[in-house]
């Protein structure tokens, strides 16, 4: 959403995804039409409208006068930004308050608007800010007349609707094992196929690249989700953790299990405000002691910037960040000494700052360095570095009531119930605490990555950082639990973590799984990290490199 905040500061028209409507929509419309497939996006972003002109053009440029193109809006509360703030809203992380500088808010609708659109015959169901999963949830609910209190089936709507949510994530992209996976320039994406109980096989187009099994599903299923017991979604409380995955047949998994309970009577809202600028420069370093080069010659530019700000009457950076990529500097503690010798590296300077012009100084202040400072410096990549503005994150709870959700279409407009819970309380049970060890386990003399004993995935929730971790053989498990304790996770990540960081365990027993929650883990997240891993994708890689140690020598077998 901060991409797309960006991108409508710059054109008022923007604030949706093109592509959306230029790539993926207006050369099929014809097909689509045609065959009546059904097409619902979360696209419309922060401009919906704009989103559905566009659609609307390309489909007169086709040929085609009567398409029905459906718009929800109700998301989009910075109309309410004054009441709002004056209702005391609490960032969901930090417990600060609201900034007044908010220049977004935008609530996660559910699948109810979705499901009303295609009941009233919607070719194209067009939404702004709607969680993931609810775009595959609405046209279940249309197609199997699931109502807003089967709680069971909306929660199985909702993991189809995660699986798919990031493609070819659940088909072998980003696995673990990723060189069992074949046929990367023709990947599959993946295709749910539901029963009305809802059960659901997972699986892909015929002769496409790619590999659908319980491993690379069970991967996206730990994928950013948090408390697998408590998942929250607009429309029902998920609880994945006695998921079943069996593999059906080939590039098939059938996917039972999942259980749900009430939803909150609140939507989760995220919004943005500006706060500074970045930049950031690439640069490419060769030769012996290629790394300890880089690191002098950031470190000069950094200190050269900060004399002229004085002179100049800025303040000093904000914030900077330097990392020599290629020596494992994002390993910390646990790099390779020998990444330290290579003789090429990639320099990494990231600074922040509260006024444009400092940055800009900063950005032309890079090309001097190739002809004052250390030999082998090869360039900037890109050439001379952009100063952005920062764009964070603030979240936090807003009741549905006073939301309104609408649905527009052939001039008409609808108003939608917002689904609460029964009692119109927030469902917040505390979920069942998991064993800390098995004082049963056999311990031996040997030592194993955990990558022997598992798969494993990450992502992001704002400064937050999710690890999946799925062991490879049930019996793993215990051995998973006993040595992988959050106490160890704490201690591994540490250079990275923030002195508020902590680290929690949880258990997905149906599925042989952990989801390690890091939270202020990625520097601030997103575009307001200076990081060169923002988004945390990087950490399950780095966390499979951990020994595990005492353990029975046979295990593997």
């Amino acid at each position: 959403m901060s991409l797309l905040v960006a991108a409508q500061q710059k054109a008022p028209n923007m604030g949706y995804a093109p592509d959306f409507v230029q790539a993926a929509m207006a050369p099929l419309l014809k097909d689509i039409k045609k065959k009546g497939i059904r097409v619902v996006s979360n696209a419309g972003g922060l401009n919906p409208s704009a989103c559905v002109l566009a659609l609307q053009e390309a489909a007169k440029k086709s040929g085609i006068d009567d398409l029905k193109v459906a718009m929800v809006t109700g998301d989009n509360l910075i109309q309410k930004k004054d009441e709002i703030l004056q209702s005391g809203v609490r960032d969901l992380d930090s417990g600060r308050e609201a900034p007044q500088g908010l220049i977004s808010m935008n609530a996660y609708l559910g699948a109810t608007p979705v499901l009303e659109a295609l009941n009233q015959g919607a070719d194209i169901v067009v939404t702004g800010r709607l969680v993931d999963s609810a775009v595959v949830l609405g046209p279940l609910m249309h197609e199997f007349g699931w109502k807003p209190s089967d709680y069971d089936l909306l929660a199985a709507g909702s993991l189809a609707g995660h699986i798919v949510e990031c493609g070819a994530q659940a088909t072998g992209g980003v696995f673990t094992d990723w060189e069992q996976v074949n046929g990367w320039d023709n990947m599959g994406f993946p295709i749910v196929e539901c029963t009305s109980d809802g059960q659901f096989i997972v699986t892909k187009p015929p002769k496409t690249g790619g590999l659908v099994s319980t491993a690379t599903v069970a991967e996206q299923i730990v994928y950013e989700i948090g408390d697998p017991r408590k998942y929250m979604l607009p429309d029902v409380t998920c609880d994945f953790s006695q998921v079943n995955l069996n593999q059906v047949a080939e590039n098939q998994v059938h996917v039972s299990g999942v259980k749900g309970t009430p939803p909150s009577d609140e939507f989760k809202v995220s919004g943005t405000f500006a706060d500074g600028f970045r930049c950031t420069a690439v640069c490419n370093i060769g030769g012996l002691k290629a790394a300890l080069k880089g690191q002098k010659t950031a470190e000069s530019i950094f200190k050269r910037c900060s004399r002229m700000f004085k002179v100049l009457g800025f303040e000093d950076f904000s914030r900077t960040h330097l990392q020599m990529l290629g020596t494992e500097s994002t390993y910390g503690p646990h790099a390779n000494p020998v990444c330290a010798e290579a003789r090429e590296t990639v320099v990494w300077m990231s600074v922040e700052h509260k006024q444009r012009k400092a940055l800009e100084l900063f950005s032309r202040e890079i090309a001097p360095a190739g002809t004052g400072m250390a030999p082998g410096l090869c360039g900037i990549v890109g050439g001379r570095p952009r100063v952005s503005p920062i764009f964070k994150l603030f979240s936090f709870l807003y009741p549905k009531s006073n939301v309104e959700v609408k649905v527009h279409m052939d001039d008409n407009e609808q108003l939608i119930p917002t689904t609460s819970s029964p009692s119109g309380q927030i469902v917040n049970e505390e979920a069942p605490s998991i064993s800390e060890s098995d004082s049963a386990v056999k311990s031996g003399n040997s030592s194993y990555t955990l990558e022997q004993l598992a798969y494993a995935r990450s992502g992001d929730k704002a400064d937050t950082s999710n690890i999946g971790v799925v062991a490879r053989h049930p019996s793993y498990v215990p051995y998973i639990r006993n040595a992988l304790t959050e106490d160890v996770v704490s201690k591994y990540f540490q250079h990275i973590l923030e002195d508020n960081s902590q680290v929690t365990r949880y258990e997905l027993p149906g599925i042989h799984g952990f989801n390690f929650v890091l939270t202020h883990a990625l520097g601030g997240g997103g575009v307001a990290s200076l990081r060169s891993d923002p988004q945390g994708k990087g950490l399950a890689q780095m966390l499979l490199s951990i020994k595990l140690e005492s353990l029975p020598d046979d295990l593997l077998q």
